[in-house]
């Protein structure tokens, strides 16, 4: 199975609907002059969701090559384009890490 197949896959089981492979786009995230995020946003057109028609995807590197995590971030204000998608993401995880070492 294909990387898109899995984020497809991950997509309907989390989101419903059915998803549809658009385009790939890559993406970079700069804050305060480093890269935070660097990669390749999948983009889906999302058929039978209430609140949307697309959904953004990706790999994210957990450190473990044989479990990466799957990202996938739904087409919804603020995360309206493929990098704003990544940075709700980026914002997100910073949180999570911030609020674990609380």
């Amino acid at each position: 199975m294909s990387h898109i197949e899995e984020l497809r896959d991950v997509i309907h089981k989390l989101h419903g609907g059915k998803a549809i492979h658009h385009e790939s786009v890559p993406v970079k995230e700069v804050f305060k002059g480093k890269t935070v995020w660097d990669g390749i946003v999948e983009v889906f057109r999302l058929e039978g969701h209430p609140l949307t028609d697309r959904a953004y995807a990706w790999m994210h590197d957990t450190g473990d090559p044989a479990k990466p995590k799957h990202v996938t971030v739904l087409h919804i204000d603020p995360a309206l384009s493929p990098a704003t998608a990544v940075r709700a993401f980026v914002i997100q995880e910073f949180r999570n890490n911030a609020s674990a070492q609380a």
